[in-house]
Protein backbone atom coordinates (compact mmCIF):
# COMPACT_ATOMS: atom_id res chain seq x y z
CA UNK A 1 0.00 0.00 0.00
CA UNK A 2 2.91 2.31 1.00
CA UNK A 3 3.86 2.48 -2.98
CA UNK A 4 0.63 3.02 -4.27
CA UNK A 5 -0.08 6.43 -5.67
CA UNK A 6 -3.78 5.57 -6.43
CA UNK A 7 -6.53 4.02 -8.61
CA UNK A 8 -6.91 3.58 -11.75
CA UNK A 9 -10.51 2.71 -13.06
CA UNK A 10 -10.64 2.19 -16.55
CA UNK A 11 -14.18 1.87 -17.76
CA UNK A 12 -14.17 -0.87 -20.89
CA UNK A 13 -17.37 0.95 -23.21
CA UNK A 14 -16.90 -1.25 -26.25
CA UNK A 15 -15.04 -2.55 -28.99
CA UNK A 16 -16.00 -0.87 -32.83
CA UNK A 17 -15.87 -3.11 -35.97
CA UNK A 18 -13.56 -5.98 -34.27
CA UNK A 19 -11.89 -8.63 -36.28
CA UNK A 20 -14.10 -11.65 -37.58
CA UNK A 21 -11.89 -14.57 -35.70
CA UNK A 22 -15.04 -17.28 -35.77
CA UNK A 23 -16.80 -17.96 -38.77
CA UNK A 24 -18.86 -15.19 -39.17
CA UNK A 25 -18.35 -13.13 -35.58
CA UNK A 26 -15.71 -13.15 -32.66
CA UNK A 27 -16.14 -14.40 -28.65
CA UNK A 28 -14.57 -11.04 -27.15
CA UNK A 29 -13.15 -10.08 -24.44
CA UNK A 30 -9.89 -7.13 -23.53
CA UNK A 31 -6.94 -7.70 -21.35
CA UNK A 32 -5.20 -4.92 -19.51
CA UNK A 33 -2.77 -4.29 -18.32
CA UNK A 34 -0.04 -2.50 -16.14
CA UNK A 35 3.26 -3.83 -14.66
CA UNK A 36 2.33 -6.84 -13.25
CA UNK A 37 -1.43 -6.69 -13.00
CA UNK A 38 -3.65 -8.22 -15.01
CA UNK A 39 -7.25 -7.82 -15.31
CA UNK A 40 -10.07 -8.85 -17.78
CA UNK A 41 -13.41 -8.04 -19.21
CA UNK A 42 -16.09 -11.13 -19.41
CA UNK A 43 -16.65 -13.12 -22.95
CA UNK A 44 -19.44 -11.34 -25.00
CA UNK A 45 -20.48 -13.91 -27.77
CA UNK A 46 -20.77 -13.78 -31.27
CA UNK A 47 -20.06 -9.96 -31.50
CA UNK A 48 -17.44 -7.89 -33.19
CA UNK A 49 -19.29 -4.42 -31.61
CA UNK A 50 -19.46 -5.88 -28.11
CA UNK A 51 -20.48 -3.55 -25.52
CA UNK A 52 -18.78 -4.21 -22.26
CA UNK A 53 -19.28 -1.31 -20.06
CA UNK A 54 -17.25 -3.06 -17.07
CA UNK A 55 -14.94 -1.22 -15.05
CA UNK A 56 -11.21 -2.50 -14.02
CA UNK A 57 -9.09 -1.39 -11.62
CA UNK A 58 -5.55 -1.04 -11.52
CA UNK A 59 -3.46 -0.02 -8.67
CA UNK A 60 -0.63 2.70 -10.12
CA UNK A 61 2.72 2.92 -8.38
CA UNK A 62 4.17 4.75 -11.79
CA UNK A 63 2.73 6.61 -13.33
CA UNK A 64 4.78 6.27 -16.30
CA UNK A 65 4.15 3.05 -17.23
CA UNK A 66 2.11 2.53 -20.07
CA UNK A 67 -1.15 0.56 -19.88
CA UNK A 68 -1.59 -2.29 -22.25
CA UNK A 69 -4.40 -3.39 -23.79
CA UNK A 70 -5.33 -6.63 -26.12
CA UNK A 71 -8.33 -7.76 -27.38
CA UNK A 72 -9.21 -11.72 -27.74
CA UNK A 73 -11.28 -13.88 -29.31
CA UNK A 74 -12.41 -16.57 -26.79
CA UNK A 75 -12.24 -19.94 -27.90
CA UNK A 76 -13.35 -23.19 -26.08
CA UNK A 77 -11.18 -26.10 -27.46
CA UNK A 78 -8.06 -24.02 -28.70
CA UNK A 79 -5.56 -21.19 -27.83
CA UNK A 80 -7.65 -17.88 -27.81
CA UNK A 81 -7.06 -15.82 -30.83
CA UNK A 82 -5.25 -12.44 -30.71
CA UNK A 83 -7.29 -9.49 -32.11
CA UNK A 84 -4.91 -6.67 -31.64
CA UNK A 85 -3.44 -4.52 -29.43
CA UNK A 86 -2.95 -0.91 -28.10
CA UNK A 87 -1.11 1.27 -25.29
CA UNK A 88 -2.08 4.08 -23.32
CA UNK A 89 -0.44 6.69 -21.60
CA UNK A 90 -1.91 8.05 -17.86
CA UNK A 91 -0.07 10.70 -17.87
CA UNK A 92 -2.24 13.40 -19.27
CA UNK A 93 -4.75 12.43 -16.54
CA UNK A 94 -2.55 12.75 -13.56
CA UNK A 95 -1.18 16.10 -15.03
CA UNK A 96 -4.64 17.60 -14.33
CA UNK A 97 -5.72 15.96 -11.20
CA UNK A 98 -2.52 17.70 -9.97
CA UNK A 99 -4.37 20.88 -11.18
CA UNK A 100 -6.56 23.14 -8.61
CA UNK A 101 -9.96 22.34 -10.79
CA UNK A 102 -12.64 23.37 -8.09
CA UNK A 103 -15.22 25.53 -9.62
CA UNK A 104 -14.76 24.58 -13.06
CA UNK A 105 -18.19 24.45 -14.69
CA UNK A 106 -19.16 20.74 -15.78
CA UNK A 107 -18.14 19.29 -18.95
CA UNK A 108 -14.92 21.79 -19.20
CA UNK A 109 -11.78 20.15 -21.15
CA UNK A 110 -9.07 19.98 -19.42
CA UNK A 111 -6.69 19.06 -21.62
CA UNK A 112 -6.80 17.38 -25.77
CA UNK A 113 -4.73 14.90 -26.55
CA UNK A 114 -4.39 14.71 -30.45
CA UNK A 115 -3.99 10.96 -31.80
CA UNK A 116 -0.39 10.67 -33.65
CA UNK A 117 1.99 8.21 -34.65
CA UNK A 118 3.45 8.35 -30.96
CA UNK A 119 -0.40 6.58 -29.67
CA UNK A 120 -2.67 4.54 -30.46
CA UNK A 121 -5.44 7.31 -30.10
CA UNK A 122 -8.16 6.89 -33.57
CA UNK A 123 -8.99 10.60 -32.45
CA UNK A 124 -8.96 13.38 -29.79
CA UNK A 125 -8.98 12.32 -26.47
CA UNK A 126 -9.75 14.80 -23.59
CA UNK A 127 -9.15 15.21 -20.35
CA UNK A 128 -12.54 16.75 -19.00
CA UNK A 129 -13.96 17.57 -15.29
CA UNK A 130 -17.37 16.16 -14.96
CA UNK A 131 -19.55 16.18 -11.46
CA UNK A 132 -16.84 17.24 -9.45
CA UNK A 133 -14.29 14.03 -11.51
CA UNK A 134 -11.25 14.62 -13.69
CA UNK A 135 -12.46 11.85 -16.68
CA UNK A 136 -10.78 10.85 -19.75
CA UNK A 137 -12.58 9.62 -22.29
CA UNK A 138 -10.26 7.90 -25.27
CA UNK A 139 -10.98 5.50 -28.54
CA UNK A 140 -8.17 3.06 -29.32
CA UNK A 141 -7.38 1.98 -32.84
CA UNK A 142 -6.00 -1.42 -32.08
CA UNK A 143 -2.67 -2.44 -33.56
CA UNK A 144 -1.31 -6.25 -35.25
CA UNK A 145 -4.72 -6.67 -36.66
CA UNK A 146 -7.09 -5.82 -39.58
CA UNK A 147 -9.33 -3.43 -37.64
CA UNK A 148 -11.28 -2.71 -34.92
CA UNK A 149 -11.27 0.37 -32.12
CA UNK A 150 -11.98 0.05 -28.20
CA UNK A 151 -13.93 2.88 -26.35
CA UNK A 152 -12.33 3.61 -22.88
CA UNK A 153 -13.25 5.88 -19.68
CA UNK A 154 -10.37 6.43 -17.23
CA UNK A 155 -11.05 7.77 -13.61
CA UNK A 156 -8.59 8.27 -11.00
CA UNK A 157 -9.63 7.03 -7.10
CA UNK A 158 -7.70 8.56 -4.35
CA UNK A 159 -7.76 5.57 -1.53
CA UNK A 160 -6.77 6.67 2.20
CA UNK A 161 -2.97 6.20 3.17
CA UNK A 162 -1.49 6.08 -0.29
CA UNK A 163 1.38 8.10 -1.10
CA UNK A 164 -0.92 10.82 -3.33
CA UNK A 165 -0.30 12.33 -6.66
CA UNK A 166 1.64 15.28 -5.00
CA UNK A 167 4.81 13.56 -4.47
CA UNK A 168 5.62 11.73 -7.98
CA UNK A 169 7.12 14.84 -9.10
CA UNK A 170 8.07 16.86 -5.51
CA UNK A 171 9.50 14.66 -3.94
CA UNK A 172 8.82 12.58 -1.26
CA UNK A 173 10.28 14.99 1.43
CA UNK A 174 7.72 17.64 0.97
CA UNK A 175 4.99 14.90 1.07
CA UNK A 176 6.75 13.80 4.49
CA UNK A 177 6.40 17.58 5.21
CA UNK A 178 2.79 18.30 4.77
CA UNK A 179 1.48 15.12 6.17
CA UNK A 180 3.23 15.83 9.18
Amino acid sequence: MENILGLLRIRVKKGVNLAVRDVRSSDTYVVVQMAKQKLKTRVIKKDVNPEWNEDLTLSVADPNLLVMLTVYDHDSFSKDDKMGDAEFDIKPLIEALKMNLSGLPDGTIITRIQPSRSNCLSEESNVVWKDGQVVQNMCLRLRNVECGEIELQLQWINIPGSKGLLNTECGIYIWLLLAG
